[in-house]
C-alpha cells in the first residue's frame, strides 16, 4: 500500500495527465467530425480488453506485478490469496493477451517469474484513477 504522501503525489500527477488528455480530446472534437461508425468500431475493439481486465483477480494481478516488478507464482498467490488453479488460469490468459511475460528458469527447482509488458504497465497506469478515486471516496 502506498503511503498517504506518496498516494497524494501520484494522484496529483494523474490528475495533471488526465487533464492534458481531456484537453487534447476536446481540441480534437472541436476540429474533427466524429464518425459514428468509427466510434462504434473503436468501442467494439475495446470491449474484449475491458472484459478481460475487469474479471476477478486480473487487475489485482497486474497491480501486484506493477508494484513488485518481477515476482514468482507463489508470491503472487500469497499476496492475493487466490487458489493455484485460478491463478494459473488467470496468468495464462494475461500472458496470451500480452499483458504479462513468463520467464521460466531451469531448475532444480523450476522457477517461473512474471513481469508486466509495456501493455500491462499502461493498463495499470490507466486503471490507477479507478483505484484511487474509490479510496478517496471511502477515506
Amino acid at each position: 500500500m502506498l503511503s498517504n504522501e506518496l498516494r497524494k503525489l501520484v494522484e496529483k500527477r494523474m490528475n495533471q495527465t488526465l487533464e492534458g488528455i481531456e484537453d487534447t480530446f476536446h481540441q480534437i472534437r472541436e476540429t474533427h467530425e466524429i464518425d459514428p461508425k468509427e466510434l462504434k468500431a473503436d468501442l467494439e475493439s475495446l470491449e474484449d480488453s475491458f472484459n478481460l481486465i475487469f474479471k476477478k483477480w486480473n487487475l489485482g494481478i497486474l497491480y501486484t506485478l506493477f508494484l513488485k516488478s518481477t515476482i514468482g507464482f507463489s508470491e503472487i498467490k500469497n499476496i492475493l490469496g487466490v487458489n493455484s488453479r485460478t491463478l494459473s488460469d488467470k496468468l495464462k490468459v494475461l500472458a496470451e493477451y500480452e499483458y504479462i511475460e513468463r520467464d521460466v528458469s531451469s531448475g532444480p527447482p523450476l522457477r517461473v517469474d512474471y513481469s508486466l509488458t509495456q501493455k500491462g504497465k499502461n493498463t495499470v497506469l490507466l486503471a490507477l484513477p479507478l483505484l484511487y478515486s474509490s479510496k478517496t471516496s471511502t477515506d
